[in-house]
């Protein structure tokens, strides 16, 4: 008999990202503003083993359901990553992130001179040349970042 060990608690309200990209579990913390400064649990698990990813990491947030454009975020460094929203300890609502084609507002372009990084009231706006490895095109000068640019500006 196989034996199997909950590695990580529930929780009783609040969301679990799981499937994110092995290795970005702290990225997500940030994107999410958690600092470990307020209280409120928050559990972490990287590198746990998968048969989707190989590894993945996983985030839970006692007590927090998750605003889109913090879901939108999560989903351009985690585009396989899932979004629970637990309460009483059951899963009430499981979705997957999904990477728009357009993506507004989220970053900034990593151009200096782009008319987006002016005062002009331009709101930055890219398109997604490729989702794995992330590769995103500014509307406005076509300048290309990718996920490191992006992890830079979290």
């Amino acid at each position: 008999m196989v034996e199997t060990t909950l590695l990580v608690s529930k929780i009783k309200n609040g969301t679990v990202i799981d499937h994110i990209t092995g290795g970005h579990a702290l990225d997500v913390v940030k994107i999410l503003g958690i600092t470990g400064r307020t209280r409120g649990t928050v559990l972490i698990a990287m590198y746990v083993p998968s048969k989707q990813l190989t590894t993945k990491d996983i985030v839970k947030v006692e007590g927090r359901e998750l605003k889109p454009e913090e879901v939108d975020k999560i989903a351009l460094l985690a585009p396989r990553a899932s979004i629970n929203i637990i309460r009483n300890y059951k899963v009430i609502n499981k979705k997957r992130v999904r990477l728009p084609d357009i993506i507004k507002g989220i970053a900034q372009c990593g151009n200096p001179a782009c008319i987006s990084n002016s005062n002009e009231p331009i709101q930055p706006k890219f398109y997604v040349k490729s989702q794995d490895p992330l590769m995103i095109r500014c509307h406005y000068c076509s300048y290309i970042m990718e996920k490191k640019d992006i992890l830079e500006q979290f």
